[in-house]
């Protein structure tokens, strides 16, 4: 595992300290890995919801995947 060091404003270190204090994670470390995966599900989320509008829009692949991936 690794560690990563990153510089936090005073209103945010404050912030992550107020919800560590009100339960949301056991610590500032499970706080941050909690936000990170929240951010890369919103961000899955995003993807889908933005492929289904293309899909809307007529912005569909179609063919051979192994085609269209050559292509890539």
């Amino acid at each position: 595992m690794s560690t990563l060091s990153v510089p936090l404003t005073p209103s945010i270190e404050q912030m992550i300290q107020s919800l560590v204090e009100n339960g949301i994670a056991e610590s500032k470390v499970a706080l941050v890995r909690k936000a990170i995966l929240k951010f890369a599900e919103d961000q899955a989320v995003l993807d889908v919801l933005e492929a289904e509008q293309e899909a809307r829009d007529g912005k569909i692949l179609t063919g051979d995947l192994d085609v269209l991936a050559s292509t890539i």
